[in-house]
């Protein structure tokens, strides 16, 4: 079994080695390769990126054919060769050693189409998160739990493992932005594929300016929510 980590870079030039070097550290343990899709950086991220690839051959960087998060996710798909895809962050608020979970728990169980971690079981630890996103986060993350019917709390973060050849099917991908980490395990929930719930730990990047803002997001993640309603109306006409 083998994973494809997806990492999706913006002006990352300050992050980009800690980050790595913390990925290094799980080859022991799981088999993978690193796809970072550069998105239109202006720092000097690409060309960091590919003195890495240079000495790794498991790295390997894309620049994305059109500006925005969406797209990025999309091509980084589209590029990754391996079983299974994990979705992570540059900035390190998620925990690698859940990148070993996820992996460990799809390779006892080869018929799931994605592991979802949430950040809000008994079982996570958070740190460090901003309290008004916090609050606006279960605000959000309840909601669409109660329209969907839903078991899953945590459909916005980014940090998921998914099937490749599930994930393949779920394109195109409609979302430009943050949103498309609600457009994702949506889909995957809708659609009936079948997937697990296990805790995972969060804390707040301590390098670096995260680049989500609320304001300008908001009406992204309207789109997403009722794009995804939408498609299960109209799968459930067709189911009968």
């Amino acid at each position: 079994m083998s994973l494809s980590i997806i990492i999706p870079v913006h002006n990352e030039i300050k992050q980009l080695k800690v980050t790595i070097k913390k990925l290094l550290t799980l080859k022991k343990k799981i088999n993978f390769e690193i796809i970072f899709i550069d998105d239109f950086s202006f720092d000097g991220s690409y060309e960091m990126i590919k003195k890495f690839q240079k000495r790794s051959n498991f790295i390997k960087v894309f620049k994305n054919p059109k500006k925005g998060l969406g797209s990025a996710v999309e091509t980084g798909i589209k590029k990754s060769k391996k079983n299974y895809t994990c979705i992570f962050m540059c900035d390190l608020s998620d925990d690698t050693n859940d990148i070993v979970k996820y992996y460990n728990t799809v390779k006892k169980n080869k018929k799931l189409d994605a592991v979802l971690g949430t950040r809000f079981s008994k079982d996570s630890k958070v740190t460090n998160y901003p309290f008004l996103k916090l609050f606006l986060n279960r605000l959000a993350n309840n909601i669409i739990k109660l329209i969907f019917f839903s078991d899953y709390n945590d459909f916005t973060n980014a940090f998921k493992i998914y099937k490749r050849k599930t994930l393949i099917k779920l394109l195109p991908i409609v979302s430009e932005n943050f949103n498309v980490f609600l457009e994702l395990p949506l889909k995957i929930v809708t659609r009936n594929y079948f997937y697990k719930i296990i805790p995972i730990n969060w804390s707040g990047r301590k390098i670096g300016v995260s680049k989500f803002k609320i304001k300008e997001m908001s009406s992204m993640y309207i789109f997403t929510l009722f794009y995804c309603l939408f498609e299960k109306i109209l799968l459930n006409k067709k189911r009968r």
